[in-house]
This record gives C-alpha cells, sequence and structure tokens, in this order.
C-alpha cells in the first residue's frame, strides 16, 4: 500500500523586492525594482505511511506552513512533486479535498455570529455528506469532544478552547482520512490541550487516520507522535523516530532527586552540575555515560529520599537540533 503522504524535493521560492531606505530607496524601488530570493523550503523528502501520527517541528519561520500549503494544494512548488492520497495535491481538485482536513490553531472556519451546528450543516452542504452518515458522525464527534453543551451557542460566546474543539469537529464532518493540524492547541490552557490529545488518539484509534501535526508544544508531541520531522530555514534537518533523537542529542541526564535532612549544595556538586537546589528536592546534570555510576555513588554517599534519571526537556533537546543543524552539525 503506497504511502498516505509523499514529498520528493519539495521547494517552495519566493521573490522578494529589496527597497532601501528614505524616500529615494522608495523611488528606486518603483523605477528600478530589484528584487531577492527567499527560499521558504528547499527540498525536502519524507513520507508519511498509512495510519501514522507525524510531528512536523522547527522554529518560527522555519518552512512548517509553507510545507503544509504545498501537502494541502493552496501553493503550488516551485519544484519537486508530492502525492497525498494518491493525488497530486494542486491537481487533485474536490476529490482530494474530500480526503484531507487542514486545520489552523490561528485561522477560524466557524461562523462568528452562529452557533456551531450552523457550520456543521454548511460543512455537510459542502461536503454532500448524506444525512444519515452526517448525523452519526454529528454525534460521535460532539460526544468525543464534549459539545453537547455548546452547540447551540454563538461561537463568540465560546471559550478558545471550545471554539478550539468545534473547529476540529466541523473539520472531520466529512471523515477525512488525512488530518494536516497547525498549532491545534494553540493559546489553550492545559485542561483543552488535553482533551484535544485525548480526542485526536481516539480518531486515530477509531479510524486509522493519518496525522501530520505542527506545534510549538512539547506535551503535543510526546502524546501524539513516536516520529518527528525537523525543519530549520527551509531544510529538513532530522527524520526518524524521538527517542533516537533524544539519544543522539542529548548528551546529558537529569538526576532529580527529593534529599534527607542535611544535605547542602556544595555536596552535591562532587557529583555532577547542580542544576537546581531547593531543599529538600534538586536536579543534578550528568554526562549520559556516568549517570547510573553517579547515581551509585549519589545513594552510597548522602542521605536520599528518591532518585529519578530523566532525559532533558524535550524543548531543550530540539532546541539543539536546531542549533547544530543550522551549523550543519544534524
Amino acid at each position: 500500500m503506497p504511502a498516505a503522504i509523499v514529498a520528493e524535493r519539495l521547494t517552495k521560492t519566493y521573490q522578494v523586492k529589496v527597497r532601501d531606505a528614505g524616500l529615494g530607496g522608495a523611488v528606486r524601488a518603483l523605477v528600478r525594482p530589484r528584487y531577492r530570493e527567499v527560499r521558504a523550503v528547499e527540498a525536502i523528502s519524507f513520507q508519511v505511511e498509512r495510519g501514522e501520527i507525524v510531528a512536523f517541528l522547527g522554529p518560527n519561520g522555519a518552512g512548517k506552513t509553507t510545507t503544509l500549503k504545498m501537502l494541502t494544494g493552496l501553493l503550488y512548488p516551485t519544484a519537486g512533486r508530492a502525492h497525498v492520497a494518491g493525488f497530486t495535491p494542486w491537481d487533485g481538485g474536490s476529490a482530494f479535498k474530500r480526503r484531507i482536513a487542514l486545520v489552523l490553531g490561528n485561522k477560524q472556519q466557524l461562523l462568528w455570529d452562529l452557533p456551531p451546528e450552523e457550520t456543521f450543516q454548511l460543512n455537510q452542504a459542502i461536503y454532500a455528506v448524506p444525512a444519515t452518515e452526517f448525523q452519526a458522525r454529528r454525534d460521535e464527534l460532539v460526544a468525543l469532544l464534549d459539545l453537547a453543551e455548546v452547540m447551540d451557542k454563538p461561537v463568540r460566546q465560546l471559550s478558545l478552547g471550545e471554539r478550539m474543539k468545534c473547529e476540529l469537529a466541523a473539520a472531520l464532518l466529512h471523515r477525512p482520512e488525512i488530518l494536516f493540524l497547525d498549532e491545534p492547541t494553540l493559546g489553550l490552557d492545559v485542561t483543552a490541550q488535553e482533551a484535544v490529545r485525548g480526542f485526536l488518539c481516539a480518531y486515530r484509534a477509531r479510524h486509522g487516520a493519518t496525522i501530520l501535526l505542527t506545534s510549538h508544544y512539547m506535551a503535543d508531541v510526546t502524546a501524539l507522535a513516536s516520529r518527528v520531522l525537523i525543519i530549520n530555514r527551509g531544510r529538513l534537518l532530522y527524520d526518524g523516530a524521538l527517542q533516537a533523537l533524544v539519544a543522539r542529542m542529548a548528551h546529558t541526564k537529569r538526576l532529580e532527586l527529593v534529599l534527607g535532612d542535611g544535605v547542602s549544595r556544595e555536596q552535591l556538586a562532587a557529583f555532577g552540575e547542580v542544576r537546581e537546589f531547593r531543599f529538600p528536592n534538586a536536579v543534578l546534570e550528568v554526562p549520559r555515560d556516568q549517570a547510573t555510576a553517579a547515581s551509585a555513588r549519589l545513594l552510597a554517599s548522602v542521605p536520599v529520599v528518591d532518585l529519578s534519571i530523566q532525559d532533558p526537556a524535550l524543548e531543550d533537546v530540539i532546541r539543539r537540533a536546531f542549533a547544530e543543524g543550522t551549523e550543519g552539525g544534524a
């Protein structure tokens, strides 16, 4: 069975007008315009298998959203090819659009002054969903996302979390097989974020959906995806398992401690770098290959109530991947 998403050396280049400062610069830009080439995405290639959830990571301006827009047919690439659900996205027409959904965390399709139910019915008409199927899908999504109490409220009266859950439901009424999610938990509180993550896991389990997800929240990544793509300055830096990335980029381990009476910061410094010390809690950082030995020495030398060995925060690992990739090290 072919992969759900295939990108082959996808490239998107823009011509941006160069304008010097001042009135003279404005006149020259009008009379003799100059342009510089900006490569938003540069020859990236990857595949996403059917039913897989993959996180697409990168700093702001890295090219993530541009890539998603090419894969959903909103932008034509400057070079390269793509196949999504068996279609070339920019030539697929309505048959292709029925197979995918694109949810942008900073955009909305809900009608502001009308209740979500009205947008649901509009999408039913747009996608020609039969009435019996529409009702069953609507009821399933409302139950999964706990939306029963908000369906008849104007969208403007809903919280951000309620609106995002309604956005997801509206985007899935036509039962797409591939979901492109761009920051779906942007700005949500912890409870709403957890609700959206739980829904995506449940929806994927029920329907075998393929999900390509961008997010700046590492909790989204760890909860949903076992594989990550990392992009920076339009170039693909990494494509592989999340845990393999951590093992590759994290050169240290964190020893998280609950200390017994009388242990000082100075005592702990003999076993590693003290990153935090708020008695009785402390965090030591030690070289990755010395974590077990350092833990044994600690337990033998100072009173320790509890000790756990952890990888560095995923945010730190991803940040290092960005930096080393930019310098040619990834």
